[in-house]
């Protein structure tokens, strides 16, 4: 599909320092990318501009500069810490004889070497192909598709036209394929609403410690590493939980600055997880230097993915890095758990992340007994459709008295659509 060159395991680092704050990478968190990947560096090309370069995203003194490092260290491959258009990768291969890849290519990179399960490999070849799209070039358009006699002659499909559909081709059936992962995710969500089991979905920057927590929360023996995106596939285990009962712990993939649009339009079903759960355990590595702009990026693809609401336990991992810090519970004016100080691997605090889970679950649902008219049967509907209804009995003049629990966050987000009207209905606090 491309006339492009090979890529080889040996590279050159590409940092440029831009004023823009949003614009900004993290040289340190590239390095972990490239090693996350098993990519020896042998030379790291540093610069500062005001704006990228349309031609080569850097000068071309720069380019040039780039390109002896190249020569000099015999590269495969030259990596970028920023986001390259197609034409200046294109132009960049041409001036260094050798591979260009942004930083979006390498994390595509590392989640396809990751990636175990059927619809994790589906995930991955889905955003890689939307990221590929855009970067096919015109390398075999001399070569007509089709030729013939008289009457027949004409370019007919050149081959560029051809990539695009199979391309197109395929992705329509990988979107086939993770519709019907996702439909069987959301009937193990509607059994375990049925159940009335709630979730605790992982969240948090990568290598905050996310499955080592969940390993010694779970017993389980989910993969984890010193290194970036261990996780790729979630993940789920029960854990029992005191005054709430069993409880879904989800482990899932991790974020990171600047995520790639087509890994989180690809990892829709995956994230979906983490949009449904009752509650999420945000972890964060508290003794990085870079802990609040790390908390500030989790947030920002929690908002970019609809999860924005969901009630949150803050968890500061890796206090065994840390000096004077013990485990413990902070908590708020009301006394409720907001943020718990654990070691995951020195299973430091454990019994405190549970502790504190059982409270907040145990405070996030709500017991109600309603009364519904008649005229409201859809709310009667919805509430059935729900799985939240404990007891139901019918008034003398034939409304309807139905019992419910549920999570708070279904109860407001039934009210919002009910237009605001389901306090009105009810009788008593359960």
């Amino acid at each position: 599909m491309f006339d492009r060159y090979e890529s080889g395991e040996q590279a050159v680092l590409v940092h440029i320092e831009f004023s823009d704050e949003n614009s900004r990478e993290d040289l340190h968190e590239l390095q972990m990318l490239v090693d996350s990947a098993g990519i020896q560096t042998l030379d790291v090309v540093t610069g500062s501009r005001q704006a990228p370069h349309p031609k080569y995203f850097v000068g071309s003194g720069k380019a040039e500069e780039i390109a002896n490092a190249v020569r000099a260290c015999d590269a495969q491959v030259v990596i970028f810490n920023h986001a390259l258009s197609p034409s200046q990768e294109r132009n960049l291969e041409h001036l260094c004889k050798c591979k260009v890849i942004d930083r979006t290519g390498l994390i595509l990179d590392i989640f396809a070497q990751r990636a175990r399960t059927h619809e994790g490999k589906l995930q991955v070849e889905l955003a890689q192909l939307r990221h590929i799209s855009t970067r096919l070039v015109r390398g075999w358009t001399h070569l007509e598709r089709q030729k013939g006699g008289i009457g027949l002659r004409g370019p007919g499909e050149t081959q560029l036209e051809t990539d695009r559909r199979l391309l197109r081709e395929r992705i329509k059936s990988i979107l086939k394929r993770l519709e019907k992962v996702e439909k069987q995710r959301e009937n193990g969500r509607r059994a375990r609403n049925r159940a009335e089991i709630p979730t605790v979905s992982l969240v948090g920057y990568t290598n905050a410690g996310k499955s080592t927590l969940f390993n010694s929360l779970t017993n389980a023996d989910v993969y984890a590493a010193d290194q970036l995106f261990a996780t790729l596939d979630p993940t789920l285990r029960k854990v029992t939980l005191q005054d709430v009962g069993p409880a879904i712990l989800a482990d899932t993939v991790g974020f990171i600055r600047h995520l790639p649009h087509d890994l989180v339009a690809a990892f829709k079903a995956t994230l979906q997880e983490t949009r449904e759960a009752d509650l999420l355990l945000h972890v964060v590595d508290y003794s990085d230097e870079q802990v609040m702009e790390n908390i500030g990026q989790v947030e920002e693809v929690l908002t970019e993915i609809g999860a924005g609401e969901i009630p949150q336990l803050m968890i500061c991992n890796k206090i065994d890095r840390m000096e004077g810090v013990a485990a413990k519970i902070d908590r708020n004016e009301d006394g409720r758990p907001y943020r718990v100080w654990v070691s995951a691997r020195e299973r430091l605090g454990l019994d405190l992340v549970l502790q504190a889970l059982s409270e907040c679950l145990s405070a996030s649902m709500v017991q109600y007994r309603l009364r519904i008219p008649p005229a409201e049967g859809k709310l009667r509907g919805s509430l059935f459709h729900l799985n939240c209804i404990a007891a139901e009995s019918y008034a003398e003049d034939g409304d309807w008295l139905v019992d419910v629990r549920m999570p708070s966050t279904e109860w407001h987000r039934l009210n919002k659509q009910h237009d605001g009207n389901l306090n009105s209905f009810i009788i008593r606090n359960q």
